[in-house]
Order: C-alpha cells, then structure tokens, then sequence
C-alpha cells in the first residue's frame, strides 16, 4: 500500500513555503542573467561572458524552475484537496 505523500495540512503548508522560495529564487535568477547580457550589450561591457551565455543560464534557470513550479502545484493541489475529504 502506498504510503500519503503528506502527514497533515501544517507539513502542505511547509512544503507550500519551501517550493515557492525555491521557483522564486530559480525565476529570479533566470531574470537576472537575462537583463545582465542585455545590460552588458547595451552598454558594450565586457562581463567576461557573451551575451547568448547570460541568455543560455537564463534559459537554464527558467527551465529549472519547471520542478519547483510542479511540486508546487502538487503541493497546493493536495492542500485543496485535504478540506474536501474531511467534509464528507
């Protein structure tokens, strides 16, 4: 049989928490890097990197960011759902 994949609301909430600084953190970034090549084209700085590396950790970061957004969504999914079974 498997087992919950959460105890009780309070640990949905903690894992609400952790996730969503964890997707912020990785969009962040992501927009960072981006507007870092940008800025460093605009203004012709050499910041040891092209400007398609800043844009490839952006890529990178955005797409990391899809595990967190999920387990996110999982998360608030089961927090939603918790309420409706003890109503019935």
């Amino acid at each position: 049989m498997a087992q919950k994949p959460f105890k009780d609301c309070e640990q949905v909430k903690k894992e609400i928490g952790i996730w969503g600084l964890r997707t912020d953190m990785c969009i962040c970034l992501g927009l960072l890097f981006a507007l870092i090549g940008i800025i460093g084209e605009a203004l012709k700085i050499d910041l040891r990197l092209a400007p398609i590396s800043w844009f490839l950790l952006a890529v990178l970061f955005g797409v990391l960011s899809t595990g967190p957004h999920v387990h996110l969504a999982i998360a608030r999914s089961l927090f939603g759902m918790e309420p409706e079974r003890k109503n019935k």
